[in-house]
């Protein structure tokens, strides 16, 4: 896993402007990856940030890079925190969520955790309503961007467009040769 791929797909996080990203990339070798993940989380860690591999299939693993402490507070949401006990999930502590989402992405007998918005930064009542429409997603969607919009679709608009010019500035600086750990924002 490269630097580069963080900077591709995890710019937000990376600059402080979202809770995770989650996103996939090539794992020929998963004694590789962990030291890779180990490698980065030294640089990380002191940033505020941490990277987890969440699942291995063929040659990919499906990567989270978040901010622990946002994370914690995004999940102490109220709205937040009655989403993952109705999905069953013991609240006690954002570590814990981490580890029972791994569970539940690596379970291959469960549906997929569509929870997993609650994550990524995405409003509660967006994942709410993408959950209660089961099949049917498009019916009460306002908007598709980053996620699915239930809720206030002109706030969603704003935010989906800093993400994009955030992504947009972090992949010009890292070509540019701007280090993954000048990009890497403390918060």
């Amino acid at each position: 896993m490269s630097d580069e791929i963080l900077v591709q797909y995890g710019s937000p996080t990376l600059a402080g402007i979202k809770t995770g990203s989650l996103f996939t990339c090539p794992c020929a070798d998963r004694e590789q990856t962990r030291r890779e993940v180990r490698r980065l989380n030294k640089k990380l860690v002191p940033k505020g940030l941490r990277i987890l591999p969440m699942r291995y299939s063929a040659e990919r693993v499906l990567i989270y890079l978040y901010r622990p402490a946002r994370l914690e507070k995004d999940l102490s949401n109220k709205e937040a925190a009655a989403l993952l006990e109705r999905a069953g999930y013991r609240h006690e502590n954002a570590n814990q969520c981490v580890i029972e989402l791994i569970r539940r992405l690596n379970d291959l007998q469960s549906e997929f955790p569509h929870e997993i918005g609650l994550f990524l930064s995405y409003p509660p009542e967006d994942v709410r309503g993408f959950i209660a429409h089961g099949n049917n997603r498009s019916e009460g969607c306002k908007l598709v961007g980053t996620w699915r919009v239930y809720g206030d679709a002109e706030s969603a608009r704003v935010i989906f467009e800093k993400y994009r010019k955030c992504t947009e500035d972090y992949c010009k600086q890292w070509s540019d040769g701007v280090p993954l750990m000048r990009l890497a924002v403390a918060v």
